[in-house]
Formats: C-alpha cells, structure tokens, sequence
C-alpha cells in the first residue's frame, strides 16, 4: 500500500461520522442525539484550547492578576525602585560633577592658574518678572496681624528658677502653647521638651537672636536653631515650614516656623523644643510655662 493510500485511509477514518444518543435508562426513549466525527472533536478541542490559551495570555499581560504568579515582580513596587535608583543616579552625578569641579580647581591652584569664577543662573527669559505684584494685599495685612497677635503677651518665667543660673532672670517666650507629652531626659538622649498642639500652629521666638541654622534633617524634619546673647541657643525641630532664613535677626514672639509632623522621629504634630547654655542642654520648663 502506497503511503498516499495509507494518508487517504487515515483522513476517510476520520471523516467517519458517528451518533450519540442520550436515552432514558426508564423507558429507553431518545432523548437527545448527535453526530460527530473525529475531525469535527479534533478542530472542537483545537478552537477551544486556542480561546482559552488567548484569554490566559489577555489576563497576564493586561490585568493586576499576573502579579499573583511566582516570577511576576509588582508594578508598584517596580516603580518604586525605579524612582528610588533615579534619585540616587541623580545624586551620584551631582556628586561627581562637583568632585571633577574641584579636582579641576586644585590642579589650577597648583599650577599657579586662577580658577573661574562659577557661572551664575540664568534667568528664565521666558517668565516676566516685572508684571509680579508684591504689594501686601488687604486681606493678608489684616491675616499678618492677627496671627502675629495670638499670644503676645504670654511671656513666661518660672519663678522658682530664679537664681539657678545667669539666664534665670531672661523672660522666655513660650514657642506656642500646649501640652507636654516628653520631658527633659538627658539619660535617654531626649534634651528637650516635645509640646504636642495643633497642626499649622505658629512656632515663634522664645528671645531675640540671630537665626544660626535653617534647614532640613532626615530625623528631625525643618529645624530652626537661633542664637541668643549668653551664649544661649534654643531649637525648633518637626516643623511643616520654615519662616525664616539663616542670618536672619529675629524679636522675641515673631513666628518663625509652622508646627508639624516632619522627620523620621516625629509620629505626630508636635513641636520640639531645646534650650542650649554654654554648650549644655537645660529643661526648658525651668525657665517657662507651656
């Protein structure tokens, strides 16, 4: 038999219809019936098998689901960590510009050659900066006011403290008002006070001073440190917003930070508030009511 032959054989066996026939096991009526081939079940089972390969395939690739199955990293996380390396690549190039700037430098100072005066910022040309209003509005004179207002003559002494040192007879301003939920511990590296108050609170200046540190820190959030005359220094630290920069000579009341819930150490809007003298940190609540 020639191998054509064998082909058409196999292709006329599949051609070869047959009939199911459901029955009543009763009564032995016919219930339903059908004819088949195993051509017709084997293009069925085909059909079905690519359907459903296609809609698995559509549910991995189009849907959270496939994040489920062991080897499919999560998009959020992904992008996380995307964010996170851009950063990171970012800082490292800065870093190296500014280290080849200063190797750059060194080698001219060595040689005997001046440096370049670093480039200043260009403005913007495209942004007019003429047309910008900034005469105080109304509204915001009568809001500047008030707020400033808000404790103003609460100036504060303990008078059991009097005599203790040379800072006993200043009259401390307190920073803002509320409750003392940390003391002063030493001990366990707390030396200072945490006043928990409202969110969005005024932070103001416990004494006229000169503001030595405006800035951010991953612990403490925006801190604000002023100096004061006798060698005193008080710290703001967890503030939202800072009001004022460094170098900035500030009165005794004046806001100068915003009370919030910044750093890694702050689990709540609070305020932190030290006291410094001649190098060491003294309780605040020595020398002020809260």
């Amino acid at each position: 038999m020639s191998e054509e032959k064998k082909k058409r054989k196999l292709f006329d066996r599949l051609k070869v219809k047959y009939r199911m026939v459901l029955l009543n096991d009763d009564s032995f009526a016919e219930k339903f019936s059908f004819r088949l081939n195993a051509l017709n079940v084997f293009m069925v089972v085909g059909f079905v098998s690519i359907v459903m390969i296609a809609l698995v395939t559509s549910i991995i690739a189009f849907t959270p689901l496939r994040e489920f199955i062991p080897g499919y990293a999560s998009e959020i996380a992904t992008k996380r960590d995307l964010i996170v390396l851009s950063l990171k690549a970012d800082s490292l190039a800065q870093a190296v510009h500014a280290r080849e700037e200063y190797i750059r430098n060194l080698t001219q100072v060595l040689n005997g050659e001046t440096p370049p005066k670093p480039e200043k910022n260009k403005i913007d040309s495209t942004k007019k900066y003429k047309k910008i209003s900034f005469k105080k509005s109304k509204d915001d004179s009568l809001f500047r006011t008030g707020y400033e207002a808000q404790d103003k003559y609460t100036l504060t002494i303990n008078a059991a403290s009097k005599g203790k040192n040379s800072i006993a007879g200043f009259f401390f301003f307190s920073p803002t008002s509320g409750m003392v939920s940390s003391s002063f511990s030493p001990a366990i590296g707390h030396y200072g006070i945490d006043i928990v108050t409202k969110e969005n609170e005024a932070v103001k200046a416990t004494l006229d001073g000169t503001v030595i540190f405006s800035g951010w820190d991953s612990e403490t959030g925006y801190v604000i440190q002023i100096q004061h005359s006798n060698n005193l220094i008080s710290v703001y630290k967890h503030n939202s917003a800072l009001l004022k920069k460094m170098g900035e000579y500030v009165k005794a009341g004046e806001p100068i930070a915003i009370v919030g819930n910044s750093g890694e150490q702050s689990t709540g809007p609070h305020l932190h508030f030290e006291l410094w003298y001649n190098g060491s940190a003294v309780d605040p609540q020595d020398f002020m009511v809260f």
